[in-house]
Order: structure tokens, then sequence, then C-alpha cells
């Protein structure tokens, strides 16, 4: 689910000493509820979270659509060369790794999840970021109270676009982002968490 950005930056996450020349662009509430918030179900919760989030990758998402949207964006970016040798993190843009402060730098950078590269990793946040030659993207996912006495996961999107081609290049995938890119991840997410914990799936029609 969709959520208000200012949920995200009202909280004191180590990402915004990183992103203040970023734009947040879309926050998400995670299908994967979690237990109380004690060390000990923490370390085993958040990782796993994490590995929901890979699931997401567009080379294993279920949905047709989803696919076929990143086949196509994938295909226009050899032919336009979005995607090639210089246009990533360490060439085109510099790592965010190299505006850490002194204690997230000696801290575990976490996992490299493909296409992203992870920046930094803490008990309850994670941060990792991609680049090509229209946008510097930046993902980052949270575990936060869920109101309830217990806790879940949260998405954040953050971009920096790469000029006027990148302006543009958020502005005309925006629609397909929000309505069938990210619900679709949201789904996958779901079904890997549940799997994990054994809770029983919601019946569902099958996608499309």
């Amino acid at each position: 689910m969709r959520i208000a950005n200012s949920v995200h930056t009202s909280r004191p996450w180590r990402i915004h000493e990183l992103t203040r020349d970023f734009t947040l662009e879309d926050v998400w509430a995670l299908p994967t509820p979690g237990g109380r918030h004690d060390f000990a179900r923490l370390v085993q919760e958040f990782p796993r979270l994490l590995q929901g989030a890979a699931s997401g990758d567009s080379s294993n998402v279920t949905s047709r659509a989803t696919r076929a949207l990143f086949a196509i964006r994938w295909a226009i970016g050899r032919v336009l060369r979005w995607d090639g040798s210089g246009s990533g993190v360490g060439s085109r843009v510099p790592t965010l790794r190299d505006r850490l402060p002194a204690d997230l730098r000696d801290a575990p950078s976490g996992p490299d999840l493909p296409p992203f590269t992870s920046i930094f990793l803490l008990d309850d946040e994670w941060a990792s970021e991609i680049a090509n030659r229209t946008v510097h993207g930046v993902m980052h996912l949270g575990w936060v109270p869920d109101g309830a006495g217990g806790y879940r996961g949260e998405m954040a999107v953050y971009a920096k676009p790469n000029g006027l081609l990148g302006t543009c290049y958020m502005y005309a995938i925006a629609p397909f982002r929000h309505l069938i890119v990210y619900p679709a991840m949201m789904r996958q997410i779901e079904r890997r968490w549940r799997e994990g914990t054994g809770d029983v799936a919601r019946p569902s029609t099958e996608e499309k």
C-alpha cells in the first residue's frame, strides 16, 4: 500500500543524511507483518525482509505485464545506451558510500541485490543504489511499528534525475510504476513473506 511521504520523512532514518539532493518519489507499506521489536526477533525478520525484496527483481516477477514492461525498458536502454559501461554507480555518479559518516562507514555494507548495490545496513534499516544515464536511484527498506503492537516493512524510493532526459523519464514511467510494477512487487513480496512464516495466503486471482 502506498503511503504518505511524510510517514517516512518523520522517522530518524540515517538515509536522510545522504539524500538531501534526491527527491523522495514513493513510500510503500510492505505486506510483511512481524513480531514485536525485541532484538532476537528483529535480527531474524529484517534479513528475511531483504530476501523478500530481492524477489521483486525484474527477472523473478510473476506478473506478465511487469515482465513485459521491464523487457521493453531494457530493450530501449540497449538501443539508447542508457545502461552501458560508464553509466552506473562509481562511473557516471559517485557512490553514496562516499558520503557515509564514520560510524556508518565502519558498519557492515549489507547485501547487494542486483542491479542494486548496497550502501549501508543497520539492524532496522538498509539502503542501496542504482544508476544509469537517466537517473541515480536509491531503495530504502526499514522495519517500522505497524500501529497494532507489531512491526512491518516499509520501502522508500529516492531519485536524482540526470538532467532533462532523467526528468522526462521519471515523468513517463510514473503511471507504470504506480499502477503495475510496484503493486506486482508487493504481491510477490507478500507471497514470499507468507511462505517464510507458514501463514496461509489469502485467495487471489491469477495475475495477468
